[in-house]
């Protein structure tokens, strides 16, 4: 079981204090460091300082760290073009080494669109299916030979489909909780398939559509890795779960329902959960970032559990 550490940074995070949690990720020897794609905060609180945008961190992180993987959870369609987005992935890919992975999803935060002037179609899952055909093609794309496609949404000709990214090819996370159109494009372009906030349960049904839409789309049942999203608040006893919990403002017992909040013991049991269903990556959603003691206490008493 990989464990990644994934962060919220437009809930109020600057570049330093991502960096360190990304430094952190690295010497706890996490598996790798993934962000959101948002331009606003959500819930309470004043968001300072502001938003960071995603690749633009992920690009200085690239040259500040060495090991973990980096990506997004998710990139939203809605905020770049397909073929800027390409030339993005691509640089910072190179920037890197070879350790990014293209997490790319619809979009759907109505207000952050409005808020910096962001266009937010009616129609937002075609314009996804097009980017993610947009985006593989460019990077698959032979040098020397161009790349076209003309769609309902976006239309390219003679594109160089330059630069190319270090990797033969960029890892593409596709996830959500749709029936049946997310599964088919999971089957599709997706080397991984997360499951976000979902409990053991849910996973497995949603795994089965994936794994199902994956075998009709003639690809190997394990041509894909399963993973999952979740909270984590886990302390060495109850009062340092219950600090911990109330630092990001939410209950114990409902994390440990919704999450995986608790006991290391407790944490490495209801991992073992999603693993049984299948589940092989799980990412660790951090809400206090400045809280470096709780990495370093699920590296020591959870991760080393699961390795």
């Amino acid at each position: 079981m990989d464990l990644r550490i994934f962060t919220e940074p437009q809930q109020g995070a600057s570049y330093d204090t991502l960096l360190t949690v990304a430094k952190a990720t690295e010497d706890l020897g996490f598996d790798a460091f993934f962000r959101s794609d948002h331009y606003l905060r959500m819930g309470d609180g004043d968001g300072l300082p502001g938003p960071t945008d995603a690749w633009i961190t992920l690009a200085g992180l690239a040259r500040e760290t060495k090991r973990i993987r980096l990506g997004t959870l998710m990139t939203a369609a809605t905020f770049r073009l397909p073929g800027v987005l390409a030339i993005q992935v691509a640089q910072v890919d190179q920037m890197s080494g070879g350790r990014v992975e293209l997490g790319l999803g619809a979009g759907w935060f109505e207000e952050e669109h409005a808020a910096y002037g962001i266009p937010f179609p009616k129609e937002k899952f075609a314009r996804l299916e097009e980017q993610l055909e947009i985006v593989t093609g460019l990077w698959a794309t032979e040098p020397g030979a161009t790349f076209d496609f003309h769609g309902e949404h976006y239309d390219l000709t003679k594109s160089p489909a330059l630069p190319k990214p270090a990797q033969s090819r960029i890892p593409v996370l596709i996830g959500g909780h749709g029936a049946t159109r997310t599964p088919r494009l999971a089957a599709r372009y997706a080397d991984e398939f997360n499951m976000p906030f979902g409990s053991p349960e849910d996973s497995e049904t949603q795994f089965g559509r994936v794994r199902a839409a994956a075998q009709e789309a003639g690809r190997a049942a394990d041509a894909i890795t399963f993973s999952n999203a979740l909270v984590v608040c886990v302390g060495k006893d109850d009062p340092e779960v219950a600090r911990r919990a109330a630092a990001i403002g939410r209950e114990v017992e409902e994390l440990k329902t919704n999450g995986l909040a608790g006991t290391p013991a407790e944490v490495v049991d209801k991992i073992g959960r999603y693993a049984a269903v299948g589940s092989r990556r799980i990412y660790l959603q951090i809400l206090d970032l400045d809280d470096l003691d709780h990495l370093e206490l699920i590296s020591a008493q959870v991760g080393s559990q699961l390795s």
